[in-house]
């Protein structure tokens, strides 16, 4: 493509400049990549109540630390 030739062409109608410069924004901010979104934060029912790898070890009184809170 020639560089004197434009990249798009109004066929209907007489726009106003402010009109034109609507439109090569809308078309600009169309052609980016979006930005992935953020990861929502896990909710308070997603999340366990107790953290993972906290498991306690086999071994005499095992049973009753288990119950017990961290």
């Amino acid at each position: 493509m020639p560089v004197d030739e434009p990249l798009f062409r109004i066929v209907r109608g007489a726009p106003t400049a402010e009109e034109v410069a609507a439109l090569v924004g809308a078309l600009l901010a169309r052609s980016r990549p979006a930005a992935p979104p953020s990861p929502a934060p896990a909710s308070a029912w997603a999340r366990s109540g107790r953290p993972a790898g906290t498991g306690h070890l086999p071994g005499p009184g095992a049973w009753r630390a288990s119950g017990l809170p961290n």
